[in-house]
């Protein structure tokens, strides 16, 4: 077993050194960096209703931080806005859920920025992402039935100018979404013991 030279306190000096640099220059805030993420923002993603005064209590902050860092991820667009998490299942369970992944041949003066964003301007389009892999966008489409939904692939994205191909895929059963389970208990479930 090889040994380096690190001892206890050089550990404990990186980690502090670390944690610094994190709070002096965090880094971009997206939903899967939890370690880099202020906590107020961890709080707030969790539920954006939690009252100032809560937050701050949480947080040992006054209510005028609080306020002062909220207004001010508002401004700048790290806090994009807020919204409640929908069972749809339970709000229209006739609602038709569609993944589509789309190779789109990139643009010479905006790759693939221009398409993306003429596909996320329809109103049955929730999410576009830029992907890796095997296609370049990820689009998520709500629709009445699954008609809609072809019909909105058929008439309006393959016939975009830029986009080669769709692959659907739809969503039969959602279990977490945003972080929040969806029709599941959180009960510890205990095997029955024979004698």
């Amino acid at each position: 077993m090889k040994m380096t030279n690190l001892t206890i306190e050089k550990v404990y000096q990186r980690t502090v050194d670390t944690r610094f640099l994190f709070t002096r220059y965090p880094l971009p805030v997206t939903r899967y960096s939890l370690l880099t993420m202020d906590p107020l923002l961890e709080l707030l993603q969790k539920d954006d209703r939690t009252p100032p005064a809560e937050l701050a209590q949480q947080l040992n902050l006054s209510e005028k931080e609080v306020a002062a860092k909220i207004h001010r991820w508002e401004s700048d667009g790290t806090i994009l806005g807020y919204h409640a998490v929908i069972d749809r299942e339970r709000m229209d369970p006739d609602l038709v859920t569609a993944v589509i992944e789309i190779k789109v041949k990139p643009e010479r003066e905006g790759g693939f920025d221009h398409t993306a964003q003429r596909i996320a301007r329809f109103e049955q389009v929730e999410c576009v992402y830029l992907m890796s892999g095997g296609y370049d966008v990820l689009v998520i489409v709500h629709g009445q039935s699954l008609r809609d939904v072809a019909n909105f692939i058929t008439d309006k994205l393959s016939a975009m100018e830029g986009v080669q191909s769709c692959t659907t895929r739809f969503r039969l059963k959602t279990y977490k979404e945003n972080g929040i389970l969806h029709g599941m208990e959180e009960k510890c479930e205990r095997l029955a013991v024979a004698p």
